[in-house]
C-alpha cells in the first residue's frame, strides 16, 4: 500500500514506534484516513486476541502439567506409604490349620453335706456334752421363753431310760445318753439325746420304740419330780447318729390331757429345738473341714 504524493514511500506498522501513519489525502489539510485506520484497529486486536488466547493456552497447559505433576507426586506419597513394611516372611506366618490351645476343664468341688457328719462316730469328733448342745441358761423359741434346769451324762444309757427304752438302747449299742430339763408355767420338759456310733443305729432304735418307750424326767436345781407315777406326753425321733426323746407333764403330779396345749407345746418346741441343735453340730463341722 502506498501513503500520500509528494513524499517517500514508507510503509507502516502499528506496532512500530515513530512509524508514519497513513492518511487519505496529501497536502496540508492532512485529513486521516478513517478507513484506513478502522482497518489497523481491528487488525491489531485481532493480533492481540490471538496472543492472549495463545498465552492463556500455554499458561492453561503449563497450570495442567504442574497439577498432574502434583496430584502424580501426591498418589506416589501415597501409594509409598500405603506399602507394608518389615512384614515377616510369609513362611513365618502363623498356619490357619495351626491347633487350637486347650485348656483342662475345671470345677469348684462341691459342698460338704454337713449331714455326712453327724451320721457316723468316724467324722463327728466335736466335743460333745449336754452344755455344747443346750448352751446357756435360757431359751427362746419364738416368743416363748423357757428356763434350763438340771443337766445329765451318762454312759449307761438303760439308766436314764423307762419302760421298753431301756432294752431298745442297749440293743442298738447306745453310747451316750445326754438329758436336760426345761421348764416354762408350770410345765416341765425333759430331753434325752441317745448317741449311736451309726445313723443305721439311731433310725432303727427309733423304728423299735413304742408307746411305752420313754426317757427318765430329769428333777434338781427347783425342779421338782414329775412323770414318775402321772400320764405325761411323750415324743420319739432321729436325726443323723442320733435318737432324741421329750417327755412333758406338770410337776405338781397332774396327769397330761389332750386339752393341756401347753404341754404339748413345750414337748414340740423342745423336740424342734434338739434337732437345730444337733443340725448346726453338723454344718459346724462341714464349714471347719471346708475352710481346712
Amino acid at each position: 500500500m502506498s501513503y500520500g504524493q509528494g513524499g517517500s514511500q514508507s510503509q507502516w506498522d502499528p506496532w512500530k514506534p515513530n512509524s508514519q501513519q497513513p492518511w487519505t489525502s496529501g497536502g496540508d489539510d492532512r485529513t486521516p484516513d478513517w478507513a484506513a485506520l478502522a482497518d489497523a484497529s481491528e487488525a491489531r486486536h485481532k493480533r492481540r486476541k490471538v496472543l492472549f488466547i495463545g498465552g492463556g493456552a500455554v499458561a492453561t497447559v503449563a497450570i495442567g502439567t504442574a497439577v498432574a505433576m502434583a496430584v502424580m507426586s501426591a498418589n506416589g506419597d501415597n501409594n509409598a506409604s500405603k506399602q507394608p513394611s518389615n512384614l515377616p516372611a510369609s513362611a513365618s506366618l502363623p498356619s490357619d490349620s495351626a491347633p487350637a490351645p486347650s485348656f483342662e476343664p475345671t470345677s469348684a468341688p462341691p459342698p460338704l453335706d454337713p449331714k455326712d457328719f453327724i451320721a457316723s462316730a468316724k467324722k463327728d469328733t466335736a466335743p460333745l456334752s449336754a452344755e455344747t448342745l443346750f448352751p446357756g441358761t435360757r431359751l427362746t423359741m419364738g416368743e416363748t421363753v423357757y428356763k434350763k434346769g438340771p443337766t445329765a451324762d451318762t454312759t449307761n444309757c438303760a439308766s436314764a431310760a423307762g419302760g421298753t427304752l431301756p432294752k431298745v438302747l442297749t440293743a442298738n449299742g447306745c453310747t451316750r445318753l445326754l438329758r436336760v430339763t426345761y421348764t416354762r408355767d408350770g410345765v416341765a420338759v425333759t430331753v434325752g439325746v441317745a448317741v449311736f456310733d451309726t445313723e443305721a443305729k439311731a433310725v432303727k432304735a427309733k423304728g423299735a420304740a413304742d408307746k411305752k418307750s420313754i426317757v427318765k424326767s430329769l428333777a434338781g436345781k427347783g425342779v421338782k419330780a414329775f412323770c414318775d407315777a402321772a400320764v405325761c406326753r411323750s415324743t420319739t425321733n432321729s436325726v443323723g447318729r442320733y435318737a432324741y426323746f421329750t417327755i412333758a407333764g406338770f410337776p405338781s403330779g397332774k396327769d397330761v390331757t389332750t386339752k393341756d396345749t401347753k404341754v404339748f407345746s413345750a414337748g414340740d418346741d423342745l423336740a424342734e429345738f434338739t434337732f437345730r441343735q444337733i443340725r448346726r453340730r453338723g454344718e459346724a463341722q462341714a464349714s471347719a473341714a471346708a475352710n481346712q
